[in-house]
C-alpha cells in the first residue's frame, strides 16, 4: 500500500469505522517505516565474495568469501565457524531438513556438500563448468547448480549425491529461484531472458524475454503471489508473472545490482546495488513505487533476507583503485582492501 494522507471527520463516522481505521493505521505505518543501517560486523580476511544465505531457524548467516565459507551467528555477529579447503565459492543452498548445505565451488567445477551442525565437508560432486547460482528444490529433493561457462544446469540427487541430469540452457545462467512446488526459474544474463524448468521432468517449459531489463542477475520470488523480481543493469527491476511470463512492471533501482530479495510479510522487493544503495520497492499493489533508496556502502551488491527478523544482510569491503581494462577483462573490479570485509545489517526499529 502506498503512503497516503488520510482525513477523517469523526463527527460523521460510526464508532465501528473509527475503530477499524485505528487498527489499520499502525499496520500501514509499520509497513512503510524506513530502513536504516543498524550495525556493521567486521569479519576481516582477504579476497572477494559472492552470495550469502540466511538460515532463519538456526540464526545463522552463511557468507561465501573467496576460498572459504564464513558462518555467523545472526544474534551476535560472531563467526561461529568456517569451511575451508575450497577453490572459489559462489552460492549456498540449504535443504528443508536443516541437516545439509550445498556450495557451488566455481573454480573447482564442483558442488560441495556439508553438514550444517558440524560444518564438516561430506562430499564433492563434479558439476559443469563454473557452477555459480545454486538452489535446493524440495519436491524432488534435488540441488540445481547453474554453470556459468558451460551454459547448463547440473541436477543433483541429494540422496545419491551425484548428478542425475544436465540440462542445456539458452545462454549464461545467473541466479535461480525455486517456488517450492516443483518449478525452478533462472535468469539468463546474456540473453535478457528468464527460463522456467520442471524439476520432475528435468526440462525447460518456458523461455520468456525480460522487458526493459539488461543483463539480469539477482532473482527473488513471491511464491504466494506468483511473481518474479529480476534485478538488471540500467537501473531497472523486472517484475514478471511466474505463470505466464507477462511483464508487470519495471521499477527504478540503483546502479550495478547483483541480488534481489522479497519480504512476503510486508510485500516488499529489494535490490542491493553496487553503487552503495539498497532499493526498497512496494510490491503490495500494481504500481510498484520505490519507497526508499537506503545508502549502504560501495560494492554492497549481494544480500540475504532474514524472514524471522525482517533484516537485510549485505556484504562489502573497502575497495582500492580499479585496475586498467584489458581485452581479457574489459570491466575489471577494484580489489578489496585486506582486513576490511564487513557485513552491514539493514532493518527497521
Amino acid at each position: 500500500m502506498t503512503s497516503k494522507s488520510f482525513c477523517c471527520y469523526l463527527g460523521k463516522t460510526t464508532l465501528a469505522t473509527t475503530l477499524a481505521f485505528a487498527m489499520l493505521t499502525p499496520a500501514i505505518s509499520s509497513a512503510q517505516q524506513p530502513y536504516r543501517i543498524q550495525t556493521r560486523w567486521t569479519i576481516g580476511g582477504e579476497g572477494g565474495w559472492d552470495y550469502l544465505t540466511v538460515d532463519a531457524n538456526a540464526h545463522r548467516l552463511y557468507v561465501t568469501h573467496g576460498t572459504r565459507l564464513e558462518v555467523l551467528d545472526t544474534n551476535s555477529g560472531k563467526v561461529v565457524g568456517s569451511i575451508t579447503g575450497v577453490k572459489g565459492l559462489h552460492g549456498i543452498a540449504l535443504d528443508e531438513t536443516g541437516k545439509y548445505g550445498y556450495l557451488s565451488d566455481g573454480a573447482a567445477n564442483a558442488v560441495i556438500v556439508f553438514d550444517r551442525s558440524s560444518l564438516q565437508t561430506l562430499a564433492s560432486i563434479p558439476a559443469g563448468t563454473n557452477p555459480d547460482g545454486i538452489a535446493y528444490e524440495p519436491v524432488t529433493k534435488t540441488v540445481w547448480a547453474f554453470n556459468g561457462r558451460s551454459h547448463d544446469v547440473s541436477v543433483i540427487d541429494t540422496a545419491q549425491r551425484k548428478v542425475i541430469a544436465t540440462i542445456a540452457l539458452p545462454g549464461k545462467p545467473e541466479f535461480p529461484a525455486a517456488d517450492g512446488k516443483g518449478t525452478v526459474f533462472v535468469n539468463i544474463e546474456d540473453k535478457n531472458e528468464i527460463v522456467r524448468l520442471d524439476a520432475a521432468a528435468k526440462t525447460i517449459t518456458a523461455t520468456w524475454p525480460l522487458s526493459d531489463c539488461d543483463s539480469p542477475s539477482g532473482l527473488a520470488m513471491d511464491t504466494a503471489g506468483r511473481r518474479l523480481f529480476s534485478v538488471c543493469d540500467g537501473k531497472k527491476m523486472a517484475v514478471t508473472d511466474a505463470d505466464t511470463g507477462k511483464n508487470l512492471a519495471n521499477p527504478a533501482i540503483g546502479d550495478s545490482p547483483d541480488a534481489a530479495a522479497y519480504d512476503a510479510k510486508h510485500k516488499l522487493a529489494f535490490s542491493s546495488n553496487g553503487d552503495g544503495t539498497l532499493t526498497i520497492v512496494d510490491a503490495s499493489g500494481t504500481s510498484y513505487p520505490v519507497l526508499q533508496n537506503l545508502d549502504t556502502q560501495r560494492g554492497a551488491r549481494t544480500m540475504a533476507f532474514d524472514s524471522a527478523t525482517g533484516r537485510i544482510y549485505l556484504v562489502t569491503a573497502e575497495l582500492g583503485a580499479r585496475p586498467a581494462a584489458t581485452a581479457q577483462t574489459p570491466h575489471p573490479r577494484p580489489a578489496a582492501v585486506p582486513g576490511s570485509f564487513t557485513v552491514l545489517i539493514a532493518g527497521r526499529e
